[in-house]
Order: C-alpha cells, then sequence, then structure tokens
C-alpha cells in the first residue's frame, strides 16, 4: 500500500438553484451546516445499487454535520391546527400549505443527517440523526422530482491512490485506495480481480451519489456507491 487513509470523506456539491417550499422554521433552525465541504466536479448520471461508503478528509479532528438520505412517505392528513396538520400514522406536525382536508392521502419528503467525528488519532464516529418530514406533496410524482434533485447519481474518473491486501489464517482481503475530484480519499473492498486490474492503473471509474442539502443545496455529501465498469 502506498498510503493509508480514513475511512470516510466529506464532497460539497454543485452550485444549484433551490426549489420548492421551505422546511419549517424549527427544522431550518436544526440544520444549519458549520462546515463548507469540498465541490465535486462531475458529468454524466448512472444509477447503481451497491452500497457503501466514502471517505473522510485529513481535516483533523472537528465534528461535522452532513447530509445522509432521504426518502419518500406515503401518508394521511390528520387533525387541522390553525395553518398546521398532523401526518398519520405519527402525527407529525406540517404547515398546511396546500389546503389539505382530513382524510387527504398525501406524500412526504423526510430527511437523515449525520454528525461525522473525527478523533486526534484520525478515527472516525458516525452518528445518524431520527427522520425529520420536511414537505408535503399532493401526489407521488411531485415528491420523486425533489428526491431525484436532492440524491443526485454521477458516474466520473478517480485517482488510484494504490492497490494493497492482507492475508489472516489463509484468508486474503483485497483493497482499493482511491482520491475523490475533491482530495478526499477512500478505502474500498475489491475482489482479486479487480485487484489485478487496479493494480497498474491511474484512475478507475466509479459511481458516487451525491447527497445535496434541502436547504443549502451546494453543500453535499458523496457516497461510494460501485464501479462504472
Amino acid at each position: 500500500m502506498r498510503r493509508d487513509i480514513n475511512e470516510m470523506s466529506a464532497v460539497r456539491g454543485g452550485q444549484a438553484e433551490k426549489r420548492g417550499e421551505h422546511a419549517p422554521r424549527s427544522v431550518r433552525a436544526k440544520r444549519l451546516l458549520p462546515v463548507l465541504l469540498l465541490l465535486v466536479l462531475v458529468l454524466g448520471a448512472c444509477s447503481n445499487n451497491n452500497s457503501v461508503l466514502s471517505t473522510n478528509a485529513d481535516e483533523g479532528p472537528g465534528t461535522n454535520t452532513v447530509p445522509w438520505d432521504y426518502r419518500i412517505q406515503e401518508g394521511e392528513v390528520g387533525d387541522l391546527i390553525g395553518s398546521d396538520m398532523t401526518i398519520l400514522p405519527d402525527n407529525e406536525l406540517l404547515p398546511n400549505d396546500n389546503n389539505y382536508a382530513t382524510g387527504q392521502k398525501v406524500w412526504t419528503l423526510q430527511y437523515m443527517n449525520a454528525q461525522l467525528t473525527t478523533d486526534e488519532e484520525g478515527r472516525n464516529d458516525v452518528r445518524l440523526s431520527a427522520w425529520t418530514t420536511l414537505k408535503s406533496y399532493p401526489n407521488e410524482a411531485a415528491a420523486l422530482e425533489d428526491l431525484e434533485r436532492l440524491k443526485v447519481s454521477v458516474r466520473t474518473d478517480v485517482d488510484v491512490v494504490g492497490v494493497y491486501k492482507t492475508e489472516y489464517q489463509g484468508d486474503a482481503r483485497h483493497f482499493v485506495v482511491l482520491e475523490l475530484p475533491s482530495g478526499n480519499r477512500m478505502k474500498q473492498p475489491i475482489n482479486e480481480t479487480r485487484y489485478g486490474k487496479l493494480k497498474e492503473a491511474k484512475t478507475a471509474s466509479v459511481v458516487l451519489e451525491e447527497v445535496h442539502d434541502f436547504e443549502e443545496y451546494d453543500l453535499a455529501y458523496a457516497k461510494f456507491r460501485g464501479w462504472a465498469n
């Protein structure tokens, strides 16, 4: 191995124009992000269902809060309370901006963030928040339109820093160290075949999922989602 790395990395997504309604005031207050993540410039889009993750920059000890995930949930309007409404089954309170009636079916966008803490030795601790409901929609298509903007799958070429393998009791494990366009590095387990392909390679094509912040779209966290070829 040419160089060891940390397990996680934060990446800043590209600037884009926000659309849609704002989250409730209490949600906005909780989700102000104090950090500027680095910019990832990528072209193209590609879907890939492989899990997981990327990296944390060598920025020293500290705590960052980053956008982690979104999902769409189907629900029903419960009680109307002034200009607000509750959403069943969890009785979450949201502004009734679209003048929904009790019993009307709605779809909601829910958000989860992550608190990434790096200690003095460069080790990372990840703590995920509970799901928070941000916004309601009269139909699923409108909700999915926002979701596709907030979770963007992109394909790009990244630098191969190095590959290495470890052995324990006769079992071998293979890894590659990649450098994202932001300069952050990640370690990813690979099989023996890919180990052979990447051993002398300078770059590799990968798929990243950029999770953008609902309130500050130019803030994003990128997860490694698989190999582009």
